[in-house]
């Protein structure tokens, strides 16, 4: 577990611009965030009301796609870029789909602050045999592969469920995700899953939306992490020669909806794009 010392340093060193981690965290209504984040994301909200419930929406596609893959015989979650932690965490997702609690996980992030929660997290709820959290940048991918091997509970030559979630749209093309990703999916065993989505600015509904998606893609600019969004066509890149799961890649709240699902009747409104794929 990082130091106590580390973890102020960490904090202290990014408390001069918001964290979209910790703005997430904010969004979804957890509890590691600071003023410099409520105060973006009250700005944010201003601006484009729908925004938090985006998050949420990215949080409840996640549990969705989490439990599928339980219940279709997954039992290894590779989770990069992690971020804070809150409820319905992957492995608590995969123990509840999975009453044999076999589900190991390993959750990767790059910011010292959320890796230094998730470890907390995991030293109060979870089981240490079972559930690792690790530092690791998704744009390094075979230094942090490397980790994952190191931890010892993921095993390679099966099938895992690798985890991108609400991470891509704060990594610019420039940054070569492209390259990560075909490394990921090369190292995956065939049975495996990729669970993504990206928030999108196709088909805004109107002038005023296109306006305010062009303000929110400002404003993450002066963030820990400024990004890029992307249409359909350029998101399904990152799937490679993978098959798409049914329904394919759709808006979020349309990837096997439930009861609590936001943006049930309008899902395009929630600007999430989202799909599970399977490595044949």
């Amino acid at each position: 577990m990082a130091a106590d010392d580390e973890v102020l340093r960490a904090v202290e060193g990014s408390l001069d611009r918001p964290s979209a981690a910790r703005v997430y965290d904010y969004f979804i209504g957890g509890n590691h965030n600071y003023a410099i984040d409520r105060a973006f994301g009250d700005k944010v909200r201003a601006r484009l009301p729908l925004i938090p419930d985006s998050a949420v929406a990215c949080r409840q596609f996640l549990g969705r796609a989490v439990r599928y893959a339980s219940k279709s015989g997954i039992h290894q979650f590779v989770d990069i870029g992690s971020g804070l932690p809150t409820a319905g965490n992957v492995h608590e997702v995969a123990d509840e789909a999975r009453p044999e609690h076999d589900t190991t996980v390993v959750y990767i992030d790059n910011e010292p602050i959320a890796l230094a929660h998730s470890q907390l997290l995991l030293a109060d709820t979870a089981d240490p045999d079972r559930h690792r959290a690790i530092a690791g940048d998704l744009l390094e991918p075979i230094d942090l592969w490397e980790r994952v091997g190191e931890t010892g509970v993921i095993d390679f030559e099966q099938p895992v469920a690798l985890v991108i979630n609400a991470v891509l749209h704060f990594i610019k093309d420039e940054q070569q995700p492209h390259q990560a990703l075909d490394f990921y999916r090369d190292q995956l065993a065939p049975g495996s899953f990729l669970i993504m989505c990206q928030l999108t600015d196709e088909n805004p509904a109107d002038d005023e939306e296109r306006r305010a998606l062009d303000d929110l893609k400002a404003y993450y600019e002066t963030t820990t992490n400024p990004g890029q969004y992307r249409s359909r066509e350029e998101f399904l890149k990152f799937y490679g020669d993978f098959e798409l799961v049914e329904p394919g890649l759709v808006y979020a709240p349309e990837w096997h909806p439930d009861e609590k699902a936001l943006f049930a009747d309008a899902p395009s409104k929630s600007r999430i794009l989202a799909a599970v794929a399977h490595k044949p």
